[in-house]
This record gives C-alpha cells, sequence and structure tokens, in this order.
C-alpha cells in the first residue's frame, strides 16, 4: 500500500478520534468538551471501516460527513444565497428531510428573533455597574421587570403614548357602523321583492313616450278641472287610464299564475306605488275602470297623505292585479321595477326630459319619457310585452282619447 494511502488513513483516524483523548488546543480553553463555536465531531463507530485493519479511510470519513449535511435542491441553495437565509434555521418539509424552496423561503418570511443580551463576565473581571441594578433600599418594593420606575423613564408608557394627544385620548372615534333592526314593513316588502325574483322569470321592455299632449292638455284644462272637483290634475291619472285600456287590449298581463293555473282577472285594480317614512307602499285604486280621473287623483291624493301617518287599512295594500310605479318624481331617468307577486306586470314611470327627436322630417325638443314593463316571462309573450307598452304610448300621446272613454 503507498504510504500516501497510510498516511491518509492515519489523518482520518486521528481526526475521528474522541474530543476526550487530544489534549486542549490552548492551555486557557476548558477541557472538557468542544469549545463555543467550534464544529461537532463525528463519532468514530458511526463511520464505516473499510482500511486495511478495519482502520478508517478518508473516502470512509467523506462520506460520513457528507451524509451529515442537509441535503438541498439546487432552489434551496439558491434561494438560501438570495435572502441570506441560515440553513440551520429552516425547518425541512421533504421528503427525507430535504430542504424545499418552499422551507427557505418561510423561514426568510419570518421575523428574526431578538437576542437576549445576558452579560457574562470572563473569569477575574467584574461585570459593568449598569449590568446589574441596584438592590432597593429597606422598605421599598422592588421594581417589576418591563415596568418604568417613572413616567419619563424611557421605553415606559409614557413613550407609548407619545404620538397621542389628549384630545384623542379623550373624544375617540365614533363607530362607523349602526345596526338597526328592520321593520315589519321593510321585511315584509323584502320577503316579496326576493319572493318574484325566485318564482317568475321577470324580464323587462323599454319604450318612450312623447308626453307634449298630456302637458298641453293639463295646461288647458288643470284650472278648470280643480274648480269643478277639488282636486289637481296630475299625471299618475293618466297613466292608470291608459293602463287599464291596455291591459283590456293585453290581458294575460292583467292575469296571475295559480300551481298549473293561468287566473285572468276581468277587473282593474290597480296598485300606485307610494313612498313613505316607513317605507315603500302599494295602495290600490279598485275597480280603476269605473272610475274617472277625478275620482282616481282623490283615492291618489288620500293614499299618499295618509301613507306617511299609517293611516293605510291592510285592505287598501292587497289585492292589486297590476302596479303603476312613478320613479321620475325622484329624478331616475331608466329602471326595471320588480314585480309585485303574485302579479305579472308593473310599469315603470321615469323623469319627463326634453330631448331632441325627429318629427315629420325635422328635429325638435319634445318633453320625453322613457316607459319600462316588467313582466312574468311565463305568461306573458315579448309580443304582448311590446303591443302593451305601444298600445300605453298611443294613448298618452292622444290623451282625448282617455278622456272619451271616461
Amino acid at each position: 500500500v503507498p504510504a500516501q494511502e497510510d498516511a491518509s488513513t492515519e489523518e482520518a483516524a486521528a481526526a475521528a478520534e474522541p474530543a476526550e483523548s487530544r489534549s486542549p488546543a490552548s492551555p486557557g480553553a476548558p477541557s472538557e468538551g468542544p469549545s463555543a463555536g467550534s464544529p461537532e465531531l463525528p463519532d468514530p463507530t458511526q463511520v464505516r471501516r473499510s482500511g486495511r485493519g478495519d482502520r478508517i479511510t478518508a473516502d470512509d470519513l467523506r462520506e460520513f460527513l457528507g451524509a451529515q449535511e442537509q441535503p438541498l435542491s439546487p432552489a434551496s441553495r439558491r434561494a438560501a444565497r438570495e435572502h441570506a437565509t441560515d440553513l440551520a434555521s429552516v425547518t425541512p418539509t421533504g421528503p427525507g428531510g430535504r430542504v424545499l424552496k418552499e422551507d427557505v423561503l418561510a423561514a426568510a418570511a419570518e421575523p428574526p428573533m431578538s437576542p437576549r443580551v445576558m452579560p457574562i463576565p470572563a473569569s477575574g473581571v467584574e461585570a459593568p455597574a449598569e449590568a446589574t441594578p441596584p438592590a432597593p433600599a429597606a422598605g421599598e418594593p422592588a421594581p417589576r421587570p418591563g415596568v418604568p420606575e417613572s413616567p419619563g423613564d424611557a421605553g415606559g408608557q409614557s413613550a407609548a403614548n407619545a404620538g397621542a394627544t389628549p384630545e384623542t385620548q379623550a373624544d375617540p372615534s365614533p363607530p362607523r357602523v349602526r345596526r338597526v333592526p328592520m321593520s315589519r314593513l321593510r321585511r315584509r316588502l323584502a320577503e316579496r321583492l326576493k319572493e318574484a325574483q325566485n318564482t317568475a322569470a321577470m324580464l323587462t321592455t323599454y319604450n318612450e313616450v312623447d308626453m307634449s299632449a298630456v302637458m298641453e292638455l293639463r295646461k288647458a284644462s288643470g284650472q278648470s278641472f280643480e274648480q269643478r272637483h277639488g282636486v289637481r290634475l296630475g299625471l299618475m291619472s293618466f297613466f292608470v287610464k291608459a293602463s287599464v285600456s291596455a291591459l283590456r287590449a293585453v290581458p294575460e298581463v292583467n292575469a296571475e299564475i295559480d300551481g298549473t293555473d293561468i287566473v285572468y282577472k276581468d277587473f282593474y285594480d290597480i296598485g300606485v306605488a307610494v313612498h313613505s317614512e316607513r317605507g315603500l307602499v302599494v295602495p290600490v285604486v279598485r275597480d280603476a275602470d269605473r272610475k274617472g280621473f277625478a275620482d282616481i287623483e282623490r283615492d291618489i291624493r288620500s293614499f299618499a297623505e295618509r301613507a306617511n301617518s299609517g293611516g293605510l287599512a291592510a285592505d287598501e295594500l292587497e289585492g292589486g292585479t297590476f302596479t303603476v310605479s312613478n320613479g321620475g318624481v325622484y329624478g331616475s331617468l331608466m329602471s326595471s321595477p320588480i314585480l309585485n307577486p303574485p302579479q305579472s306586470g308593473i310599469l315603470g314611470l321615469h323623469r319627463i326630459q326634453e330631448r331632441p327627436v325627429a318629427h315629420d322630417g325635422k328635429v325638435v325638443v319634445r318633453p320625453m319619457m322613457y316607459l319600462a314593463l316588467s313582466y312574468d316571462h311565463r305568461i306573458v309573450d315579448g309580443k304582448g310585452a311590446v303591443t302593451f307598452l305601444v298600445h300605453l304610448r298611443d294613448l298618452l300621446q292622444q290623451p282625448a282619447v282617455l278622456a272619451l272613454d271616461t
């Protein structure tokens, strides 16, 4: 065997000897165990001996030391370099104790722990006076750790409240959320609206109407109408009367579904949506087909007055066959009203707005309004819905026809 191999074998054996059998590195170092910070030496009983005479070769030692290292993937090593992560602080989660890239990133994301400074004086050297607090005098309580001795101590409570002003301490910000129970009316309204969405195949179609003729008629006859009937001539009576005529032309809009049957109604109880302080209510104008403009206007005015005072009776809010809702009084330009179940149609009115339109080959400015009809597509087809709105539009653009029918 070459002398070089014997020399390597002897060096390996010397490196594998227990620490107790070797002399200390310096006279001042402790004689028991490895010094602090020195690498842990391998246990020679765990090293394979493949040399002659059951000796440990250099290859045996390299194999043993290599097996003690944490198995790392290239991605893990690269991540450790990029994030300057100590691999000793990484907890491996891979198979066979393998350190994964995710383990390195998780260790890098953890905030560093603040080291505790524990002054240990060297042999024969006294610790600084600041390291040991003076003992309290007789009769004085010992200071508690972490509690400042006076309000001016650095790091104490005064430092924690340094950014707080007396105003912010005495007057905290008001809560940003208020929880208010729903009223019984609001709960019932929410239930009915959700019922309409869950049961009906709701769809909306739109059209627009030139309100010039209605506004001219009100301007010309409004004063005399009020003198004769004692009530102002509003817009809603025109839409209620026009709706009755359109319902006669398209009777399925005035029907409802009951189980597997369609119930057609030959009476016209028109609900008129009225806003109140308690919420939206829909009182019903009974037998609107038998009433004139003045009677309808009286009913609507009475509904509006009693809605805020809670004077509407329960039977006045039930049994309608069709509903008219006027969002235009609040400035709505276009919307899709929700059905009032079990009804199959609801008419949405909107703000009257002057817009340029083509008339007899010329561009003119007219007071226009968008109309919206939401309907139950299970009963009403698209053709019926469009026919309803066109019929309504034509009547409103020739309001004298409505007056003659009264």
